[in-house]
């Protein structure tokens, strides 16, 4: 077949090829655009188009590509994130779609490794070779055919064990403000917790965390069935969501080969902030508090990945500490994440200060899943200890100033009585794990 017309002729074919970089072409040639404007993080492109989530690289005059994905578009402008150092880009830089999305790099060969937000290592121990990659949003789960949460999982916490049973597949949020105890309780959960694998997620914390919790928390036993992701608090917002998305498609590939997976969230809040700088950059307006409406959808969208997968499959039993700002528990991202998670333990500043670790408030805090996976009289016992301590917390000023008088409420003098062993029970030492079977006992024997 001959060549058309426009293509024999050189003035025809060079036209015709301006006129593809300008409106694309459906025969694959590259569409190139520009960068016109940057404000803040967001750069605006002009000339190219891309979907929602593609890629795109940026090519500085110097050659340097600099990584970013497609946020938001506005008639003839593409809004673009870049994932990477934005320094020396200048105007009219060349903006090339590259056709692909973010994908996942996921397998056994990640066991013991330290990966940042692109799935790149950390940890110096060469390169990563990738034979299977997953899409970084994961797959939409059809809720009739996940496995309900029936079979307890042990996390080596008494408190949690015993008052705030945590069922396989449980999806459990951890509510603290800053300095109350936050990473030494999901410490002792990430060292003590039955798991096949643990996939542990940093998300937008301090970056000298990242090596403690692999050196301290983990160590080399832990960190042989372990995979970590860190993305401190210095990366982009968008490489921050990318590193959370990362470590629950991890976790999501082992619990298709039937494993039993542990992911550890720190923090679910950072990943929240870090969609409220995308989307307010590129003029979402903002709702509540601050926050715009697409925060509030991107977190069941990150949660819901999480759980029990189909029928004789494996499981992710998720634990995502949320920040609780000046510790308000209602701040928007914690009353979100209490409507979406299958529990919260709330971390209490007052018990802190007074030196009780793990420093849990049994009142504020649920299991929603306990009463599938425990017994009637372990509900019972639990119910009863809770009962006592609420009495006693409710009435403690009278107590502490001498205005109760002892004989004046038989509960209230039970609750008085058995107050010194309460509190014994519910503190624990870090480095001292007490399992499920103990945990009921020692429960059971305070109301024998």
């Amino acid at each position: 077949m001959g060549l058309p017309e426009a293509d024999r002729n050189p003035i025809w074919a060079e036209r015709l090829r301006q006129c593809h970089q300008r409106v694309g072409d459906s025969r694959g040639l590259v569409v190139e655009g520009k960068i016109t404007r940057m404000i803040g993080l967001t750069l605006e492109a002009v000339g190219c188009r891309a979907a929602i989530g593609g890629q795109c690289d940026v090519i500085s005059s110097s050659g340097e590509q600099i990584e970013s994905e497609v946020v938001g578009f506005a008639g003839e402008s593409l809004y673009l994130m870049p994932t990477g150092d934005i320094r020396g880009l200048e105007q009219d830089a060349r903006v090339v779609p590259t056709g692909r999305v973010c994908e996942a790099v996921v397998g056994d060969h990640l066991l013991g490794r330290v990966l940042d937000g692109a799935g790149k290592p950390l940890d110096g121990k060469g390169r990563i070779h990738a034979m299977e990659r997953r899409p970084l949003t994961g797959k939409v789960f059809n809720p009739l055919t996940r496995t309900p949460i029936r079979e307890p999982l042990d996390v080596g916490v008494r408190a949690i064990n015993a008052l705030l049973s945590v069922g396989r597949g449980q999806r459990l949020g951890l509510f603290a403000g800053s300095g109350v105890g936050k990473s030494v309780l999901l410490g002792m959960m990430t060292r003590y917790t039955n798991a096949d694998i643990t996939v542990v997620g940093l998300i937008g914390e301090r970056g000298r965390e990242v090596k403690e919790f692999v050196e301290n928390i983990l160590g080399e036993e832990g960190m042989a069935r372990a995979v970590v992701v860190a993305v401190p608090a210095d990366n982009t917002p968008l490489r921050r969501m990318h590193g959370a998305m990362l470590a629950t498609s991890i976790a999501e590939h082992f619990r298709d080969q039937g494993k039993q997976v542990l992911l550890l969230m720190d923090s679910l809040t950072r990943f929240a902030q870090a969609q409220r700088e995308i989307a307010l950059a590129i003029n979402e307006p903002p709702a509540t508090k601050g926050y715009p409406p697409s925060v509030f959808a991107k977190l069941p969208q990150l949660v819901e990945r999480a759980g029990n997968g189909d029928k004789g499959g494996g499981s992710i039993t998720a634990f995502y500490t949320v920040l609780a700002e000046g510790d308000d528990q209602n701040d928007p991202i914690a009353d979100a994440a209490r409507a979406i998670l299958d529990g919260h333990v709330v971390l209490s500043r007052r018990l802190a200060e007074s030196g009780h670790y793990p420093a849990i408030d049994i009142e504020a805090s649920i299991s929603r899943a306990m009463n599938e996976i425990t017994s009637k009289d372990h509900q019972d016992a639990a119910r009863a200890f809770k009962h006592l301590y609420s009495l006693y917390r409710q009435n403690q000023d009278l107590i502490n100033v001498g205005a109760y008088e002892s004989g004046s409420d038989e509960r209230i003098d039970a609750a008085i009585e058995a107050m010194p062993e309460l509190e014994s029970f519910l503190r624990q030492d870090s480095n001292t794990p007490v399992s499920q079977e103990e945990s009921l006992s020692q429960l059971m024997a305070l109301f024998s």
